[in-house]
């Protein structure tokens, strides 16, 4: 991978509990689950993308199955610890990679588009010493940036608070990134969730 280029995480080894048996990530979004869907959509836009799944991978891993350009990664124990160890993963193959930046992009987000994740790859290259962060009308949300230089930090996470502690001690560095319509907040957790954003777009 070019030292220009940012990996993409596609954070997928929570256990989703709030889908009361369901897998949000299995959702079928465009005939396909929604996993897979936004792992084709980062590799389109350009970027090595990158999967934390959890072990074993059981039907997640399926719905990656024959996928290039993906590095399906399970992580054992991850579906307790929470977000950190796929944050860890991501910043451990990115450093590894020689990559500039590391994009963390929430698995149950079906309105990311590709040209989303170009767009903000390439703003990033311009300022890669931000922390870009994608937003919705100025409303902060998701997918965020993170520079090389706060990989070790990323390193000693641990627990399922994500990168909000150090985005809050970076705030001085965060660089809002608007997309299209409500995209960088639409996040789909529940059932209700689910049917209700299917119902908006009829």
């Amino acid at each position: 991978m070019s030292a220009a280029r940012v990996l993409v995480l596609i954070c997928a080894s929570g256990r989703g509990d709030r889908m009361r048996g369901g897998d949000k990530l299995l959702e079928q979004v465009e005939g396909r689950p929604l996993l897979r869907l936004l792992a084709q959509r980062a590799v389109a836009a350009g970027a090595p993308v990158c999967v934390s799944l959890p072990a074993p991978p059981g039907p997640r891993g399926d719905a990656l199955a024959g996928l290039d350009g993906v590095d399906a990664v399970p992580l054992p124990g991850a579906g307790q610890e929470g977000m950190a160890a796929s944050l860890r993963l991501g910043a451990a193959r990115a450093g590894a990679a020689g990559a500039i930046g590391l994009m963390v992009l929430p698995g149950d987000m079906p309105e990311i588009e590709s040209a989303d994740i170009a767009a903000m790859t390439a703003a990033f290259a311009a300022d890669p010493a931000c922390i870009l962060r994608a937003s919705s009308a100025g409303r902060p949300g998701n997918p965020v940036i993170l520079p090389a230089d706060l990989f070790a930090g990323i390193a000693a996470l641990r627990g399922d608070t994500g990168a909000r502690g150090i985005l809050a001690r970076q705030a001085g560095r965060v660089r809002l990134f608007d997309l299209p319509g409500r995209r960088a907040l639409v996040d789909l957790d529940t059932p209700e969730d689910w049917a209700a954003w299917r119902a908006l777009r009829g």
